[in-house]
Parts: structure tokens; sequence; C-alpha cells
């Protein structure tokens, strides 16, 4: 197996799992919004039972546009697999080292070029 299709199937793994948890997370929505509208009777009537409601959906929102974020990078990275852009840092230029895209196949910044992102040190 070459590196190309190496990568396409860690990141096809990666979209499949992260597909997976949209759709379980898109469910969970679904169930805690009709929570709140009083559409089951286990709605909740103590405040900290709402409180504990809220929260939960506002989890729900943040982990359902994370994975769409995360979704859409895997996308880009499948199509720059393609056009031979793949593994090329958007900051510096430079080849992003393997070890790196093994762990985050999806990365689009070199490890240096991610610390100085992460730090404000541009």
């Amino acid at each position: 197996m070459n590196d190309k299709e190496l990568y396409r199937e860690l990141l096809l793994k990666l979209k499949e799992e992260i597909a997976e948890q949209i759709e379980e997370n898109n469910e969970t929505l679904t169930a805690n919004v009709k929570d709140a509208t009083g559409d089951h009777s286990s709605y909740s009537f103590h405040l900290a039972d709402m409180g504990s409601d809220t929260m939960d959906r506002e989890t729900a929102f943040w982990r359902a546009s994370v994975g769409k974020s995360l979704f859409r990078e895997i996308i880009q990275a499948l199509e720059k697999l393609e056009t031979g852009e793949y593994g090329i840092c958007e900051s510096c230029g430079q080849q992003i080292h393997e070890k790196r895209l093994e762990a985050i196949p999806h990365a689009k910044l070199c490890l240096d070029c991610k610390s100085r992102e992460e730090t404000g040190n541009y």
C-alpha cells in the first residue's frame, strides 16, 4: 500500500466515524428538543432538571458544530489527496511530517506552524 492509499484509508475511516457521531448527535438533539417542548411526559418540572436539560442541549449543539467542521476538513483533505496538494502545510508550504498525518490525517498545518498558531506567535 502506498502513502496515498494509506492516507485515503485513514481519512475515509475517520469520515465514517465522524458521520456516525453526527448522526447520533442529531438523534440526541431531536430527542432533547422534543423533551424541551413537552412532547414527552418526562418533561422536567424542577429547575435543576431544566438546567441539566439545557446544558445537554447546548453540549449537543456544540458537538454538532465541531463534528460538521471536522467532517468538512476531512472532505477537503480527500480533495487535496486527489489534486496532489495533500500533506502540504497551508502556512509555510513545507511537507507535513508523515507521523503527524498518520495521527491527524486531516492536518492542514505542519507541527511548527500549528504550534505557532496555538501560541499566537505568527
